[in-house]
């Protein structure tokens, strides 16, 4: 069953201390960007389909605004629109048919996702999600597959092709 985690995108970054800090010190689209990237790269670990949500009434938009963030969406609500409202109704709608987790420290939003089917994830447990999922990742992969083994070529190639070199060198 495909699964969705929707990111009320600003309830997340007033909640994350280095992402407050960020927005607090006048660089709030570099506070989204870097969430994105950090949702980006958490999607890529978990293959869920994530969708972080802006409030659009902090903007002049009058329609919503979709965007592609390399295997993330990006939604931008219109500006009589906050992100509460589009999450509710997404998960109105998508969690018939999906597993749907809904990520906010909104107490409130909480409570009415759950009542609408949905799973709810605060901002700290998707802090610490993200974090096992980088641990993870250096602990699977780049430390078992890079760091104790030299990078060469041999470590890539099948028994045979290294025996055919062997001979080869020898003779």
């Amino acid at each position: 069953m495909k699964e969705y985690l929707l990111v009320d995108g600003y309830n997340i970054i007033h909640s994350w201390g280095h992402l407050k800090e960020m927005a607090d010190h006048g660089s709030l689209e570099s506070a989204r960007s870097a969430l994105i990237e950090e949702l980006s790269n958490f999607s890529g670990f978990t293959n869920n389909q994530i969708i972080v949500i802006f409030d659009g009434h902090y903007s002049a938009n009058l329609t919503r605004t979709y965007e592609q963030f390399n295997n993330i969406e990006v939604v931008f609500t219109k500006k009589t629109e906050s992100a509460d409202h589009y999450i509710e109704r997404i998960a109105e709608e998508v969690g018939r048919d999906y597993k749907i987790t809904v990520a906010t420290s909104d107490g409130m939003e909480q409570l009415i996702v759950l009542a609408r089917g949905a799973s709810r994830m605060s901002a700290r447990e998707l802090w610490h999600e993200i974090k096992a999922a980088k641990k993870s990742i250096r602990t699977d992969y780049i430390d078992n597959h890079t760091l104790n083994k030299k990078n060469l070529l041999e470590s890539h190639l099948d028994q045979d092709v290294i025996d055919w070199m062997e001979n080869l060198r020898r003779n």
